[in-house]
């Protein structure tokens, strides 16, 4: 059954601009008003339409978002616009004219590539979300270059393609799936898709064990605003082995030069979180050597250094003070500075931030602010309290 084709009669698109904008607090009256006129279904589909519209907004921007169509799932799982936009410029870049997308869902990942002038068919064995694909092509002017297919990916021939992009679903009935074995369809699959073709992108989960990266693949982290949004396995590109950061928006990358760990160093006057990307592509060290820095701890990825430098891979605190944990000695601490609005960052540490800002915040709060590190400096519990060191000091990254 073709749950979407009511909305897209005269009939349903009319309710779908009837109903835009509706809030959640209103849905009930609207729908009481709409079904004097409208049968009770249609009125229910297209307000349920409406509420996944709004959330998509956040991926999709509203424009787009306005006029696409979504499933519940499609909404939680598709590709931020963003950063499906990044990997389609860099397919277009490696020369590619045409993808087979393989796991397509909604369609997020075919228009990005479609967009950047690229071919493609766009594979998915849910009828839901094949049928809300092809009518996102269509609603988005891209039928043209988006051939939508519903079929079990593992059967489709994709000889004819230069590249291969698989998305495998990384959720279950029980939430996320964290063995990539048990992605559906498995990574070995995908892997093995990947090798056949003369590119490829296989779109993972970030928190991928790298030793389960295969040898061929390169690997990209990808944050955007400094949230970290995905990992990327590359195949047939000219850096088989290598790993990068990709920061959006930018794009900025850094590719990893296979550096040592960095040395353990006191904690000097400025401290860098780098982001999120960087973390996870184990490139802390090469932001290390870039600020002529150190960690403060072996096992924490943060990096001190006694320069301020600006760079786009982590953002610099100014450290004012170090003190070992003591939630009496910190209190006192923002008494005395007069602090009303307190940052509580931590890595390394149990405690929780919202409890340690309740017990630390004083009731005659001051006009000032400040943040707090709750980590280990050479294993050692400790406190360390500064400010962002301005935006001179970074030129984008995030925590």
């Amino acid at each position: 059954m073709n749950v979407l084709a009511p909305l897209l009669t005269p009939e349903g698109r009319a309710l779908l601009d009837a109903v835009r904008g509706t809030a959640p607090a209103d849905e009930l009256a609207v729908a009481t008003r709409l079904r004097r006129e409208h049968p009770a279904e249609l009125v229910s589909a297209a307000i349920g339409q409406a509420g996944l519209r709004q959330r998509a907004a956040v991926k999709f921007g509203a424009e787009d978002a306005e006029r696409m169509f979504f499933t519940p799932n499609g909404v939680e799982q598709s590709t931020r616009a963003s950063v499906a936009g990044h990997r389609a410029e860099r397919m277009k870049a490696l020369g590619v004219t045409s993808v087979a997308d393989l796991c397509c869902g909604i369609g997020g990942d075919a228009i990005a590539l479609a967009r950047a002038g690229i071919r493609v068919l766009a594979v998915d064995r849910d009828p839901a979300a094949a049928e809300a694909a092809r009518a996102n092509a269509d609603a988005l002017g891209l039928s043209g270059l988006i051939e939508v297919r519903e079929a079990d990916v593992t059967e489709v021939d994709t000889g004819g393609y230069d590249a291969v992009f698989v998305d495998p679903a990384r959720r279950g009935g029980r939430g996320r799936i964290f063995d990539p074995e048990a992605y559906s369809p498995p990574l070995s699959w995908a892997v093995g898709a990947a090798l056949a073709a003369p590119r490829a992108a296989l779109k993972i989960a970030p928190g991928v064990p790298h030793e389960a990266i295969p040898a061929e693949a390169e690997a990209e982290w990808i944050s955007d605003g400094g949230d970290v949004k995905e990992a990327v396995l590359w195949f047939g590109t000219a850096e088989p082995g290598s790993v990068r950061a990709t920061l959006l928006p930018g794009p900025r990358t850094l590719v990893g030069r296979g550096l040592p760990d960095p040395e353990v160093r006191p904690v000097g006057r400025y401290l860098y979180e780098p982001d999120g990307a960087v973390i996870r592509a184990h490139l802390v060290a090469d932001v290390a050597r870039e600020l002529d820095g150190g960690l403060i701890d072996e096992t924490i990825a943060y990096v001190t250094a006694d320069a301020l430098r600006p760079t786009p891979y982590a953002t610099a605190y100014e450290i004012t003070d170090r003190l070992p944990f003591n939630v009496k000695k910190l209190k006192a601490l923002l008494r005395e500075r007069g602090v009303g609005i307190l940052t509580v960052k931590k890595r390394g540490s149990a405690v929780e931030p919202e409890e340690l800002r309740k017990k630390v915040l004083p009731r005659d709060r001051g006009p000032h602010s400040a943040t707090v590190f709750l980590t280990r400096v050479a294993g050692a519990p400790t406190m360390l309290v500064g400010a962002p060191a301005g935006p001179a000091a970074t030129a984008g990254g995030a925590s």
